[in-house]
């Protein structure tokens, strides 16, 4: 994990519970949301390897260099997200609060396999485990079948808010969020192990929602937020090379805050 950026986010959490104007009041609050993770379109470079029996494609013994480019489509299943948070409200309208996130999708299907820029979807699948002898599966119809096939993402957030209407019974806001998430992938289509790692990235999120005050110290809110990390790049367990990886979401999310006052 890179805790530098964890710390910096959370220095940056700091600076605005910090916010010259006084906090007229604290809260605490926590959703349950539906995620559209958006589809990756998997790239990375090989590490030099020889490939198996893929012939007539690619037979036997043909040498793949070092920086050759590869890659495929995954499609996503809508997952789902937790989150925690929290925060201040300012008597100029504005709110931050710091956020623990925890999001969850699976794969729905991989497709498109490519070396080299030429797909070989259609190739015996030794091609990629180094086998001489023919598995009688084709590399498309190994990946289709996601085995255990997921995305998650625990993630901490600055974030810094505007309420409009503060005074109304239901508060329209807009906010934004910068942070730190640790994204783990796991592929293993067809009980093939290709991807199962994790990487530290810097994340951002911009969100948008209405709260809805049901009492004095309850109020409940619904929210779409967009997030979004660089692609994280791991390890190819299958053969020598590197894999970087989309992740980006929408969530849909319902809550509750509870306020204590000042």
């Amino acid at each position: 994990m890179n805790f530098r950026i964890a710390l910096l986010a959370l220095g940056a959490a700091s600076s605005f519970l910090a916010l010259p104007a006084a906090a007229q009041e604290w809260y605490v609050g926590g959703s349950v949301g539906y995620v559209l993770q958006k589809d990756s379109s998997n790239s990375g470079e090989t590490g030099a390897f020889t490939t198996g029996n893929g012939a007539p494609a690619l037979p036997f013994g043909t040498a793949i260099a070092a920086g050759t480019p590869y890659g495929w489509e995954t499609e996503f299943d809508n997952g789902y997200a937790i989150s925690g948070e929290f925060g201040a409200r300012y008597d100029n309208g504005l709110r931050s609060g710091i956020e623990l996130t925890y999001t969850k999708a699976d794969v729905d299907t991989h497709s498109g396999v490519n070396v080299a820029g030429t797909v070989i979807d259609g190739v015996d699948a030794a091609v990629l485990t180094g086998s001489p002898t023919q598995l009688g599966a084709t590399v498309g119809q190994v990946v289709a079948t996601p085995d255990g096939d997921q995305i998650e993402s625990t993630s901490v957030f600055a974030n810094l808010y505007y309420d409009f209407n503060r005074d109304g019974v239901i508060s329209p806001y807009v906010g934004a969020g910068i942070g730190y998430s640790d994204v783990s992938v796991q592929y293993s289509p067809s009980g093939v192990g290709i991807i199962d790692d994790s990487e530290g990235k810097a994340a951002y999120q911009l969100k948008a929602g209405a709260t809805w005050a049901v009492s004095e110290r309850i109020e409940l809110y619904g929210e779409a937020a967009y997030r979004a990390t660089d692609d994280v790049e791991l390890d190819n367990q299958l053969f020598p090379g590197t894999l970087n990886i989309e992740n980006q979401q929408t969530i849909l999310s319902v809550g509750a805050r509870y306020k204590f006052g000042t």
